[in-house]
């Protein structure tokens, strides 16, 4: 599969490059990152990165604002994205191809040409692994600019490391992209560096969640709330990994109120939290989630599903 997806690279004078709404480092590293190694292997091509800018992102890097007319006869690759309803920018369907390259469960088979790795750390660390067969098969290099965006991309998806879905791979391509030249500190500065409203945003978060007696924990953030904090729904969704380090704390959901739903968030340290997520308009990987409630309502069924989930890992 994945030379056909070089020869098809190659095959294309137009790129359109996409990844999922409400991104984080892997959708940039990976989106970015491919823009990058592209250009640097065809600086004739004409390729793009589409989608909404991010601006807690922007230390990163910066999407491309595109025209309609650019997606005729283009190769579109959508990175990072299990379902198409995630999808940043729908007009993904208006070119001529469409190429899919995920690390999430395959549930919406999207596209002409699907590569799916559920086995992958992170779609930053699969876009390495075309680079490799690339340099194989096509004398491909990578840039400096590339090897950057798929460091901070494998960083942001591990969670530096430290997720399960770590594994000796993921070590030995962060070992490779290390020895180009770019700055670790500016890409952890701009990852983890918070603004003192978030910290306190943080600090109420510790002191109000709750946990059962299985180790079930949640918490709500209304409307009201992120405005008394003054944060939006995208800053407080940073925090959602804050309550991994709580002792006893099994699973997890944060709960953010947007201006017409409620974002889920939903964490896990054992129990399988992706079929939950499923429940509730979502997905995303076995130990992190999201999905999405329309009332506290049906928010508050979350949270019970989430307690007899936690109850049946004991």
């Amino acid at each position: 599969m994945k030379r056909q997806i070089i020869d098809t690279i190659g095959s294309y004078e137009t790129i359109v490059i996409h990844r999922h709404v409400r991104p984080d480092p892997d959708a940039y590293g990976s989106q970015l990152g491919l823009k990058e190694l592209i250009l640097a292997n065809y600086p004739e091509k004409k390729v793009f990165a589409a989608g909404e800018h991010d601006e807690s992102l922007t230390f990163l890097a910066k999407p491309d604002y595109i025209t309609d007319d650019v997606y005729n006869n283009a190769l579109v690759i959508v990175t990072d994205t299990a379902n198409t309803e995630r999808v940043d920018d729908q007009r993904y369907t208006k070119g001529k191809m469409v190429i899919k390259i995920d690390h999430h469960p395959n549930d919406d088979a999207y596209g002409d040409l699907l590569w799916v790795d559920t086995t992958a750390s992170s779609c930053s660390e699969m876009i390495y692994e075309l680079f490799e067969e690339g340099k194989e098969v096509a004398n491909w290099t990578l840039s400096d600019a590339a090897a950057r965006l798929l460091f901070a991309g494998i960083v942001g998806d591990t969670g530096r490391f430290q997720y399960p879905s770590t594994t000796v791979k993921t070590f030995k391509v962060a070992g490779e992209l290390i020895t180009y030249d770019f700055d670790r500190n500016q890409i952890f500065d701009g990852m983890y560096e918070m603004d003192r409203k978030l910290l306190n945003l943080q600090g109420y978060i510790y002191q109000n969640f709750k946990i059962d007696e299985h180790g079930a924990a949640h918490i709500k953030l209304t409307k009201e709330l992120l405005a008394e904090y003054n944060a939006v729904p995208s800053e407080a969704s940073l925090l959602v990994g804050c309550l991994g380090s709580v002792k006893g704390i099994c699973a997890w959901v944060i709960l953010i109120e947007e201006a017409d739903q409620i974002r889920v968030r939903l964490r896990s340290k054992g129990p399988v939290i992706n079929t939950l997520a499923k429940e509730f308009n979502g997905g995303g990987h076995p130990l992190a989630s999201g999905a999405t409630a329309y009332s506290w309502e049906e928010a508050d069924r979350v949270i019970t599903r989430l307690q007899e989930i936690c109850k049946a890992y004991q």
